[in-house]
């Protein structure tokens, strides 16, 4: 009876053990809303898994588009925001949302076109005057149109050109999506669009699409990184998400990021401050 009792007992702590074990993983976790560029470049793929590893906090990654992903750190509906528009970042610690912006890694835009090159920008590095080529020329030209970092990049080098979209322009279409469905449409259509290099690096639908312009110091692309101010939302989980951030601009963080590479080519660049 006592051996019977025993083993009882045993399996009841077994089974109280597997039905607690899951809920102590859940709660170690966090949500990074980002950008579709850090999730479909691949990049996050391949550096959470190490963080993971070494820290055990699971990182549920939401990728829209800048202006959505700081949308979302303003609901306090994320932990933590990894995103790449400078200005709107430096706004959202302005406001309250945050109380510090960490630099994390950089890589550049680039104009991407058809071989064919019907507006003829090929070569340069000029991406105003490219876009002033493909605005008089009326060639097919692919924006997202949904408020990313690279979208108000794109608006920023329009507007640097003296141009102004007319709306219903034939030749200009806004496709309201991430980075890889809109480099779909691109494909498809043969026409110009404005890329980051790590999401066009690794995108494999290019058709006959090549980059035409790169080099312009106006097409630097910084990313930024803040925690969710836990003063104005008491839920996030301030510990978890600033282990993330302490990581990512940690000696160890920046060569893993520097080590993503497709095809032996670095998709981003690690420039933390000291």
């Amino acid at each position: 009876m006592k051996l019977f009792s025993t083993r009882l007992l045993f399996i009841a702590t077994a089974t109280l053990s597997l039905l607690t074990t899951p809920a102590i993983a859940e709660e170690k976790s966090i949500v990074v809303s980002s950008t579709t560029s850090t999730e479909q470049s691949g990049l996050f793929s391949f550096i959470l898994p190490i963080f993971k590893m070494k820290s055990g906090i699971d990182v549920k990654v939401v990728a829209v588009g800048t202006g959505q992903a700081l949308d979302i750190g303003k609901r306090g509906d994320a932990d933590v925001v990894f995103v790449h528009d400078k200005p709107a970042e430096e706004k959202f610690v302005e406001e309250g949302y945050s109380t510090k912006r960490y630099e994390v890694m950089y890589n550049d835009f680039v104009l991407i076109g058809p071989k064919s090159d019907p507006a003829k920008v090929g070569g340069g590095k000029d991406i105003q005057a490219a876009l002033q080529k493909i605005s008089a020329a009326q060639a097919p030209f692919i924006s997202r149109g949904d408020k990313s970092g690279t979208h108000a990049a794109e608006l920023r080098y329009w507007k640097g050109a003296g141009i102004t979209i007319a709306p219903g322009s034939s030749w200009y279409k806004e496709t309201g999506s991430g980075m890889g469905p809109a480099l779909n449409t691109a494909s498809a259509m043969n026409g110009y669009i404005l890329a980051d290099r790590g999401t066009w690096l690794s995108f494999k639908n290019r058709g006959d699409l090549v980059i035409l312009v790169q080099g312009d110091p106006k097409l630097f692309n910084q990313y930024g990184v803040m925690l969710v101010n836990p003063a104005k939302f008491p839920h996030v989980k301030k510990a978890e998400g600033q282990a993330f951030i302490d990581w990512l601009i940690s000696k160890n963080g920046q060569e893993v990021i520097a080590s993503y590479k497709i095809d032996g080519e670095q998709l981003f660049f690690p420039n933390a401050k000291k």
